[in-house]
């Protein structure tokens, strides 16, 4: 007599033991109801959320340095890497500057603040100089000095990505120039340490629920489900933005690799909800940096263009800021000028690219808008203090979904991408992990697998198909 199924209770905690994506669906879920039902309480869990993101951060700099020198000797060709770097920077600015405009004409059109007739006059700008801190967003000059490293430990200990690039651009171009006779020992003992780390990542992605739960709990907890009724307008529209944004990002994808954006987004879905859940994209950098070489993206095109993005290619922020801009100006019943919207997509072209790492930085960014504007009270901005962080969901996939089409595409652009591989890798079959790394979970494998931990498993040897396989527990 052929074997019962199991009971649904026992497929459900089996998916629950063994899925990334369902466990951190239901920490999802679970956070939200907490935050909802205990609201006080539930802020106190945000601590999970914090310090899941400052485990992930400490591995971020060493990862992104190894990946990158790896990738610049196994090439070996430093030109090709400049290449790589300079088509990076235009794919990144004709993105970035079609999310604006997008979402200007997304703004002119459904008028998201038309009819508010705030008085800014009883507005608390004090608010937005407390959540900034004070600070302020570098000009041109600054931002090209704090991408330099002053001193090489220094830029690993306050994780500058630009800074950490810098370096392993410079080791990496040494590495080619002295040769593998004379530092033979160097490139191993580097790609050794890459494989530490992605390992480390692996243990760490355990946490994944817990943080998502505390980031959920505290987030609905703090906010209260309410504003998103005040709100209700400008949050649709920024998410319809968003999707329209994303539609064209899977245009352009097809065209330019003939890959399926759609397909890309199941096979990256454990991280793509952990972002949503964390409202970080940093936290998700290392698994995805794994899939897109996984994915047939060679290694210098994604040590260089992933990390380069998250401080220049910020789509879901362009999108934000500039339908932010025209919300706040209509509330405040100010028209703006053709001249002027143009004045807005030319001043965020610029404020949008020194964002990264910047507390409140979209209040910053939006505050200097407004100025140099003249015609919008400073004081207006706070009128977005209420919603920002539900504008967060939106940011992060936009941000990360932005940042792998531009691997792929700048990868495709110069050669550096494994065209097959990659639909072999996105249609579902298994492909072997690329040279010293441990493998990837969840690469696109159903649901009730072995995917979801996140560590890597030892291989074992069948004697009868001599394939490796993976141990479930």
């Amino acid at each position: 007599m052929p074997p019962s199924d199991p009971s649904l209770p026992r497929r459900v905690a089996r998916i629950l033991r063994t899925s990334l994506f369902a466990q951190v669906a239901f920490a999802l879920v679970l956070g939200i109801v907490v935050g909802k039902l205990w609201p006080d309480a539930a802020t106190a869990f945000q601590p999970l959320g914090d310090g899941f993101t400052r485990l992930i951060e400490t591995v971020i700099s060493p990862l992104v340095f190894c990946v990158v020198v790896v990738g610049i000797a196994k090439a070996g060709d430093l030109k090709a890497f400049g290449r790589i770097g300079v088509k990076a920077l235009i794919w990144f600015e004709v993105a970035s500057t079609a999310a604006l405009l997008i979402g200007l004409v997304a703004a002119n059109v459904v008028g998201p603040g038309k009819g508010m007739h705030v008085d800014p006059a009883t507005l608390n700008a004090s608010a937005v100089d407390k959540t900034t801190g004070g600070g302020h967003l570098p000009s041109a000059t600054e931002f090209v000095l704090n991408a330099l490293p002053q001193s090489f430990l220094g830029a690993f200990a306050q994780n500058e990505l630009l800074q950490v690039l810098v370096l392993a651009c410079l080791v990496g171009a040494a590495l080619l120039h002295l040769g593998h006779t004379k530092v033979p020992q160097i490139l191993p003992a580097i790609e050794q340490a890459q494989e530490i780390i992605f390992a480390v990542v692996g243990f760490i992605m355990r946490l994944a629920p817990l943080a998502v739960f505390g980031a959920m709990a505290h987030l609905v907890g703090q906010y209260g489900l309410g504003v998103m009724e005040t709100y209700a307008k400008l949050i649709v529209l920024c998410y319809i933005a968003a999707a329209l944004f994303i539609a064209l990002l899977a245009v352009a994808l097809r065209m330019v690799t003939g890959l399926s954006l759609w397909k890309f987004l199941r096979y990256v879905r454990e991280e793509m909800l952990l972002a949503l859940g964390t409202a970080s994209t940093e936290s998700v950098m290392p698994r995805v940096m794994q899939k897109l070489r996984r994915a047939g993206a060679r290694d210098d095109a994604v040590g260089l263009v992933l990390p380069t993005g998250y401080s220049f290619n910020l789509d879901g922020a362009s999108l934000y800021l500039s339908i932010g801009t025209l919300f706040i100006a209509q509330a405040v019943g100010v028209h703006l000028s053709l001249g002027q919207q143009v004045t807005v997509v030319l001043v965020l072209m610029l404020t949008s690219k020194g964002m990264a790492g910047v507390p409140g930085s979209a209040f910053l960014a939006l505050s200097a808008t407004a100025a140099s504007l003249g015609a919008i009270p400073a004081g207006a901005v706070a009128l977005l203090l209420g919603v920002d962080r539900i504008m967060d969901s939106m940011r992060v996939v936009t941000n990360l979904l932005g940042n792998c089409v531009a691997v792929f595409a700048v990868s495709r652009w110069e050669g550096a991408l494994d065209t097959v591989q990659a639909k072999k890798v996105l249609d579902g079959e298994t492909v072997a992990a690329p040279e010293g790394e441990a493998g990837v979970e969840g690469d696109a494998v159903g649901e009730g697998t072995a995917e979801a931990d996140g560590v890597p498993e030892s291989p074992i040897l069948t004697q009868k198909t001599q394939e490796p396989v993976r141990e479930v527990s």
